[in-house]
């Protein structure tokens, strides 16, 4: 332990800080245990606090307004442990709302809705939603999230897809316009369809589907559906707007 301790006085205060500012939170961790010296180091409130604000960026300052708040380290394990309860909520209500594999946009929003209301950041979605175990549907949902909420890195949610092995998991998306106006007559509305994996559409090589996603049924959309792609025929042999 003298020895640790003797390694570390060695280091400023700034380099040595600058070391565990890097780390990732096991590593950090595992560092807080070589020394005392360490330990309280490696508990500073601004590398906790650091942390706090890298993994949960939408956290609001009322988060924090909690009498029993004992620093930044207890804040951060506190969070951690709420991420799994809090997502069970939204895995249930997908997994409700799609039992025959399809699901209604007005529905897929409100989850994305849920996970922004729940301060969810980057790598709880990677925790709880990118998991090739669960279906595709709750997968597209954190997507979604993490882009167009968290506007996290097209690279890096491509990157989060394929270490999760869903990043050629595809999902079907079928939407109904309103017919135009030709002449003084409504023509026919139009239907428009699209199969496409995860990772093309975290890439944007189908802006059109993650405009219509984002948007929902407004305006000249009257209907938007989402389903598993293996599905898809039988879902929507022929289905029309309701």
């Amino acid at each position: 332990m003298k020895q640790s301790d003797c390694t570390y006085s060695s280091l400023p205060n700034d380099v040595a800080l600058k070391i565990a500012s890097s780390l990732e939170v096991p590593d950090l961790s595992s560092l807080g245990c070589c020394s005392l010296v360490w330990r309280d180091l490696c508990g500073s409130d601004c590398l906790w606090k650091s942390l706090v604000r890298e993994r949960w960026p939408l956290l609001n300052e009322a988060a924090l307004q909690d009498p029993n708040f004992k620093g930044w380290r207890g804040f951060y394990k506190k969070q951690h442990k709420e991420v799994a309860g809090r997502a069970a909520s939204v895995v249930k209500f997908v997994e409700q709302c799609s039992l025959s594999e399809s699901l209604d946009v007005s529905n897929y929003l409100k989850a994305i809705e849920c996970l922004r209301s729940m301060q969810f950041g980057f790598k709880d979605v990677q925790m709880v939603l990118f998991k090739p175990k669960l279906n595709v549907l709750l997968n597209l949902v954190g997507l979604h999230y993490c882009l167009n909420c968290l506007q996290v890195p097209a690279s890096h949610v491509t990157e989060a897809l394929q270490s999760s092995k869903i990043s050629d998991r595809q999902v079907c998306v079928k939407w109904w316009k309103l017919g135009r106006w030709f002449y003084g007559f409504r023509m026919r509305d139009e239907s428009h369809s699209r199969c496409i994996s995860l990772q093309d559409l975290a890439t944007a090589k189908e802006e059109e589907v993650l405009g219509v996603l984002e948007r929902g049924a407004i305006h000249e959309v009257l209907q938007v559906q989402i389903s598993v792609a293996e599905s898809t025929s039988n879902l929507w042999s022929n289905q029309s707007p309701q």
